[in-house]
């Protein structure tokens, strides 16, 4: 069974399941995740997690992540991108230092009201599955942050920009903002997911180029190991007559491992005496020893 990434190109059309399924049948094993919703429109990076690699899911659904995104003004949509029903339809009367100013705007934190077509459940239903059904509930903004947001190119009604942002982030709903602020209205033309984390879109494997390395034996090379996600924090290793203590997830003393001194707040990476990675440890002050906080090999956590 292979654990680790490895940085999928989703192609448009597939669900960010689909890929799942996919992958498990590209390698024949089932326990594969994916890392946070990307649409069916939607093409560019989603980390794959593999084995291990699958308790990884979580903390990699929090990176920031990059978009290349096409906002097209003039129509508001009720998926609030180009594959939904026409809502209203306006004329685009404004200039590019106007359209540059309003894309500009968002950079920051922003108070979002998610669209109704998302798996955001509200009452124990998506409200997805409420929109099909024809209703529309009230959502609660919800606090984004735009950390970086550039336009790339307008040619009206069409701006090009890219926008990099934290979780939770809809696109979608950040191009019918921008149109509202215009008044003019706007939706979400296309959108290419250029960047998670570390995991660039020039590094992306399609599924078929995924086969491909399969069938070549060449796979193994494009899969990240699952420390290499960690490497910002320092590393220890375990002295080999303490190994037990975290083979069996167990918390250990600063002594009984050999390595850098972490700073009083940075997590460690932890490997046992014989260079196998066993997890993320960060150190209990009142107890004085290093706790598991997400365990990879061995242990229960």
């Amino acid at each position: 069974m292979a654990d680790g990434i490895i940085n999928v190109y989703k192609e448009k059309g597939y669900t960010s399941h689909d890929v799942v399924a996919k992958m498990r049948g590209i390698l024949k094993q089932k326990k594969i995740g994916h890392t946070g919703t990307l649409d069916p429109m939607a093409e560019g990076v989603l980390p794959v997690c593999l084995g291990n690699g699958t308790k990884l899911c979580d903390l990699l659904a929090d990176r920031t992540k990059t978009y290349r995104a096409v906002l097209l003004l003039g129509l508001e949509t009720d998926t609030q991108d180009t594959t939904g029903v026409t809502l209203a339809e306006y004329p685009v009367a404004v200039t590019e230092e106007e359209v540059k100013a309003a894309v500009l705007s968002f950079l920051g934190d922003y108070d979002q009201v998610p669209p109704m077509y998302s798996a955001l459940k509200v009452e124990g239903k998506k409200l997805y599955e409420l929109a099909r059904a024809g209703r529309e509930v009230e959502r609660k903004a919800r606090p984004v942050k735009i950390l970086d947001i550039c336009v790339e190119e307008i040619v009206l009604p069409r701006v090009t920009m890219t926008v990099s942002c934290t979780k939770g982030t809809y696109i979608r709903t950040l191009c019918y903002d921008i149109g509202r602020k215009l008044g003019c209205g706007g939706c979400m033309e296309s959108l290419l997911r250029t960047r998670v984390g570390q995991f660039e879109l020039k590094d992306s494997l399609t599924l078929s180029e995924i086969e491909k390395q399969r069938d070549d034996g060449g796979l193994a090379d494009y899969i990240l190991a699952v420390d290499a996600v960690f490497l910002e924090y320092p590393a220890l290793t375990m002295k080999e007559e303490f190994d037990k203590l975290v083979h069996n997830g167990n918390p250990f003393y600063r002594n009984q491992a050999e390595g850098d001194s972490p700073a009083q707040d940075s997590p460690v990476r932890v490997y046992d005496s014989q260079g196998r990675f066993i997890g993320i440890y960060a150190l209990d002050r009142e107890k004085n020893v290093l706790k598991p906080q997400k365990v990879f090999l061995g242990g229960n956590k």
